[in-house]
């Protein structure tokens, strides 16, 4: 054993045994440990319970051997006390391994170091070497004040990164799930994109005479389905039913495996890519598949299309034509927020009402229309209407 355990009473509390710390003092005196021994398949097990200045007594001791004899005798797996702390830390680990986990998990993702950076700046300092066990509302509120003057919607961001990394956390068993939710600030500076005609024009153009078409392909679909990029990138053969023109999402960003209908201009995208897929990568299960036939983690081309078609610099291309699709629908007049909500694959019509506002020319007719309207209320007749639209052109 090394260290000289002594019985303590065999009477009162059998198989505790205790010594006395070289080091430790406690109340002037020599600190005593307490250790109990059993015995587990025929071997005799010494396990330490703890030091009487941490509060320890041969009473505790006593009942903790008596619940692992209880537990040896049902056939129960026995753990030591120092096997369960050592278990209970692997699963309330600090946050700052949970973030190098979730951010290992995203490795090759285009947005990773965005999001590691905004870990590192926000997030890491104040709550990086706290547990989820210990992590309150109050430290939450701590990162809010810290990022006091920054848009709304990069406090959002941050939150929303330290939320993800406690969920992955939880998912993979590094920590317990949160007991409190994030309360998220709104995001008064939502940006929602969309592109001019001659802007769409032009961008149409440069991917006609685009050399490596599967880019460009890639692209048009973005337009003309508003599929997200990820999406995308993990679309397989399989999941394009030309039978009954459906696309089936992967992992879409609401986690639920989804549909959307396959358009006629989609159809004819998907059908020449899927033509020259098979030709170049035989072996790949993706439409557009990525360096060796595998899944695409991000395109170059895309930047390079953007630039040769003049697109705004702020205009994230992905992400651009998503919300271009959803704004021309909604200004469309045609489809209801319901039903885009439904294109777009969201999970709540709240998502989808950003894209209720309208492009300047709908808004140009629309005054112009309610103009008239208001003219016919008040009982102006057709000269007036007309007289009105000369004086709005000379202005």
């Amino acid at each position: 054993m090394g260290t000289k355990y002594h019985l303590v009473d065999a009477g009162r509390w059998p198989g505790v045994y205790c010594y006395a710390s070289s080091e430790r003092r406690y109340q002037g005196k020599a600190d005593v440990c307490y250790v109990v021994a059993y015995r587990l398949d025929k071997k005799l097990r010494w396990e330490k319970v703890g030091w009487k200045s941490e509060g320890y007594t041969p009473p505790i001791a006593g009942e903790i051997r008596a619940e692992r004899m209880k537990q040896i005798r049902h056939g129960e797996e026995v753990k030591t006390s120092k096997e369960i702390q050592r278990e209970q830390r692997q699963k309330n680990r600090e946050i700052d391994e949970i973030a190098a986990a979730y951010f290992d998990a995203r490795r090759g993702e285009r947005w990773r170091r965005i999001d590691e950076k905004r870990y590192m700046k926000h997030i890491a300092p104040l709550l990086g070497k706290k547990t989820v066990k210990t992590l309150s509302p109050l430290d939450v509120a701590r990162v809010k004040q810290s990022m006091k003057g920054l848009a709304p919607s990069t406090i959002w961001g941050a939150l929303e990164i330290l939320r993800r990394v406690l969920n992955h956390g939880a998912k993979i068993g590094m920590c317990p799930s949160l007991k409190f939710s994030i309360e998220m600030p709104k995001k008064d500076n939502e940006v929602v994109e969309y592109l001019t005609a001659e802007e769409v024009s032009r961008f149409l153009q440069v991917l006609e005479d685009w050399p490596n078409q599967d880019a460009a392909r890639m692209l048009k679909l973005a337009l003309f389905s508003g599929m997200r990029r990820g999406e995308i990138f993990k679309l397989q053969v399989a999941d394009v039913d030309f039978r009954l023109g459906l696309i089936t999402l992967r992992g879409p960003k609401g986690g639920k495996t989804v549909s959307i209908p396959l358009n006629p201009i989609v159809r004819k995208i998907l059908t020449d890519q899927i033509h020259w897929k098979s030709a170049r990568w035989p072996g790949s299960d993706y439409v557009f598949p990525g360096k060796g036939g595998a899944q695409r983690t991000d395109s170059n081309a895309v930047d390079r299309i953007k630039s040769a078609a003049n697109l705004p610099k702020r205009f994230r291309i992905f992400h651009g034509l998503r919300h271009h699709y959803a704004v021309t629908l909604a200004n469309s007049g045609k489809f209801s927020l319901d039903v885009i909500g439904e294109l777009l694959t969201h999970k709540s019509i709240a998502m989808t009402k950003r894209y209720g506002q309208f492009l300047p020319d709908t808004m140009k007719r629309a005054g112009e229309l309610a103009a008239e309207v208001v003219m016919k209320g008040i009982g102006g007749d057709g000269a007036d209407i007309v007289a009105l639209n000369v004086y709005a052109k000379s202005e």
